[in-house]
């Protein structure tokens, strides 16, 4: 099923395949205003309250299902909205943003909120190897659709090295 190209997708897009309802962040892509900062948030939350019930194993693997899985939606989605990374295709910030807060954890509010900035940073500025690898992996198909994931992965590197580095020194 293929939906009209839209820019900006609606709640009716969202809830007409199942690919769109994940890339989408479960509707945290639908934000008006800046939905990967939304997408990032909805990952914090629902990185903490998976991580009540979760052990560290159960949700390691609980992020390696959601980017094959979000590989899929990512790919579907883009393809029915015409565009080859769309604004409003958030789950690779979720996955990427849950890796970060797998790797880095136990850490307080402000640690967590630290890592929410520097991972901000990276996926909106896209410095370095994050701009580097945005321009890797573009258009439709299954290549464009790791291209909307790997950039995230490579901004959450990033962050996690930044954080690596403060606890070092």
């Amino acid at each position: 099923m293929s939906a009209s190209p839209a820019l900006r997708p609606s709640v009716r897009f969202l809830l007409a395949h199942p690919a769109h309802f994940i890339a989408l962040g479960f509707g945290a892509g639908l934000a008006p205003k800046a939905p990967g900062t939304v997408g990032t948030l909805w990952a914090w939350l629902s990185y903490l309250v998976l991580h009540q019930w979760l052990s560290p194993l159960q949700m390691g693997a609980v992020i390696a299902a959601s980017t094959l899985v979000g590989w899929w939606a990512c790919t579907t989605t883009a393809r029915h909205l015409g565009v080859a990374d769309p604004g409003a295709v958030v789950w690779d910030e979720v996955v990427a943003f849950w890796a970060v807060l797998w790797l880095a954890m136990p850490m307080g509010f402000w640690g967590q909120g630290v890592a929410f900035a520097l991972f901000r940073f990276f996926d909106a500025a896209k410095p370095g190897p994050v701009g580097w690898a945005d321009g890797l992996f573009k258009g439709f198909g299954w290549r464009g659709g790791w291209g909307i994931l790997w950039d995230d992965f490579v901004a959450a590197f990033c962050t996690l090295l930044v954080i690596a580095l403060w606890r070092f020194f």
